[in-house]
């Protein structure tokens, strides 16, 4: 049998049927079928691959280890299948660009803006992925990646948005709390040690240079214990407890421009203890994607926003 021949797709969704349910009755009534039916394109897609894909006893279906390898790569493929065919059968189907990007990005930096694009875009409809994972970037399912990392680690073709900066912030109701004497003083950097710090849940990012203990030692308080500490897992989340007032966070700058300039968040002790981070932003284009108009249009007014945001930092 010639087994290098492309799988047809019909034993293929009858596969994926019986993977989703782990029963040939429910898969049988998705796909509209008889229980024999489905049978023989299993038994047909085994003959092909060359491997046993499902373990089946009297009262149970279980998915082999060959048959978790197919079901990996075969429920993206699928799902991206038929959304392309919901797009062509709808007469009113938009061009849509894919997205991806990390979960703090998204809420501090991307939706705030997204609805401006939008509202000058109709006819786009904008996807967006939020994963600390970064794809393929030739990933069938997506059309650009917004992501955070070192320049040395940075994809080839990847255009540097903005810089990283750390600095010390508070919310405005608790800036006025201080400055009316009924919070515990901000004056030095020794006064921390009077406030509640929130931090990044992770040994290895606590420990790293966008951590309060590295910008603590560079402003010579490496021995500093706050009052209290706050471990929680996001970067928006440490944002959101700074901004309700629980915290201080070492904010990343770029992040929370917006909400320095709307006056929610005021850095502690202003531009002059302001710190590097490690890393930068970078945008990154899957080379299938490039020339397509929507995608190129919507990288044009990324790219006009990180502007805003560069001239902010500066």
């Amino acid at each position: 049998m010639d087994r290098q021949r492309p799988l047809s797709i019909g034993p293929l969704r009858a596969f994926a049927a019986v993977a989703r349910h782990l029963n040939f009755n429910a898969a049988a009534a998705e796909l509209h079928l008889t229980q024999s039916a489905v049978s023989r394109k299993i038994q047909a897609l085994e003959s092909d691959v060359g491997a046993t894909l499902l373990a089946r006893s009297t009262r149970s279906v279980e998915l082999s280890a060959e048959g978790r390898v197919l079901v990996k790569a075969l429920f993206p493929m699928l799902d991206r299948l038929d959304e392309a065919v919901r797009q062509i059968r709808s007469p009113s189907a938009k061009a849509r660009v894919t997205v991806s990007t990390f979960a703090s990005f998204t809420s501090l930096w991307l939706l705030p803006r997204l609805e401006q694009f939008q509202r000058e875009n109709t006819e786009i409809d904008i996807r967006v992925s939020s994963s600390d994972a970064m794809a393929p970037i030739e990933s069938p399912d997506t059309d650009v990646f917004l992501r955070y990392c070192a320049p040395k680690f940075a994809p080839a073709g990847a255009t540097r948005l903005f810089n990283e900066s750390l600095t010390p912030v508070m919310s405005a109701v608790f800036a006025r709390q201080i400055e009316l004497g009924d919070a515990p003083p901000l004056k030095s950097v020794g006064d921390l040690a009077l406030h509640t710090l929130v931090e990044e849940d992770d040994a290895y990012a606590s420990a790293g240079l966008a951590s309060w203990r590295h910008w603590l030692r560079i402003h010579n308080h490496a021995e500093l214990e706050p009052r209290n500490w706050m471990h929680l897992n996001f970067t928006y989340q440490q944002v959101q407890a700074a901004v309700a007032g629980h915290a201080l966070a070492l904010a990343r700058l770029p992040l929370v421009a917006d909400l320095l300039r709307r006056n929610e968040l005021h850095e502690v002790f202003g531009e002059a203890f302001r710190t590097a981070g490690p890393g930068a932003y970078w945008m990154v284009v899957n080379p299938n994607a490039v020339g397509r108009p929507e995608v190129d249009g919507f990288c044009r007014w990324v790219l006009q926003q990180a502007e805003g945001t560069r001239a902010f930092l500066a």
